[in-house]
């Protein structure tokens, strides 16, 4: 599914945050991506998308290398991802329905089958009844809920999701980690960066965890 191979990301003002990672990802397996804060889980995230590219090494998805991906064909491969961040990332000024219907519009998706699909997905994270409200109107454990919503609707292959309870209580926190847990049930693979130690422990999971850049365990 996804496999890193001696894989390192340099800026230019902040040096070397990613050194020689290697790993492989199964399809259908669930991981998680730790470490201190600016260890480089966010950077290793951004290299799947090509939101970043790698200085050095290969990263391959379903066994093939993306690292010199035209621009043109980017969009194609993050059809296939699943993105979820900290911040949500929401458009206020568009109701639930119609942010989580978003990636269906750009990929060209009838009306039809995006009401379809739009609503299976919030139906499986509990806010089917709010479509038609506007994210500031709901809580922080709700707007992750529609961000995760997004993430799904269009039957990624990969989820990738940054931080995703970081701004949430630690009840809110276990129910998004048991939705993540009932997606891999069914088949999903998802590769979740977190800090939170206590909650991941709960998951018979990897755990691949990164220090100054390096990963030290898990590959």
């Amino acid at each position: 599914m996804l496999q890193f191979i001696n894989v390192s990301k340099r800026y230019l003002d902040s040096g070397e945050v990613l050194s020689n990672i290697s790993f492989r990802l199964e399809q259908g397996e669930m991981a998680f991506l730790t470490g201190h804060s600016g260890a480089g889980k966010s950077t290793m995230l951004k290299l799947i998308p090509l939101i970043e590219r790698p200085t050095r090494g290969q990263v391959l998805f379903e066994g093939k290398p993306i690292n010199h991906l035209p621009k043109r064909q980017v969009p194609y491969l993050r059809r296939k991802l699943g993105l979820i961040f900290q911040d949500y990332r929401l458009l206020h000024d568009r109701t639930v329905f119609d942010n989580v219907a978003l990636p269906l519009q750009i990929a060209g998706y009838g009306q039809q089958e995006t009401a379809r699909r739009v609503r299976a997905a919030l139906d499986k994270v509990g806010l089917l009844r709010k479509e038609k409200r506007y994210p500031l109107a709901l809580s922080g454990g709700e707007q992750q809920r529609v961000g995760i919503a997004r993430a799904i609707v269009h039957k990624p292959s990969l989820i990738l999701a940054d931080e995703p309870t970081g701004n949430l209580d630690p009840e809110l926190s276990a129910e998004i980690m048991e939705l993540f847990r009932e997606f891999n049930q069914v088949g999903v693979t998802l590769l979740i960066a977190s800090h939170n130690l206590d909650l991941i422990s709960r998951f018979a999971c990897r755990n691949l965890k990164l220090h100054q850049g390096r990963l030290v365990e898990g590959g």
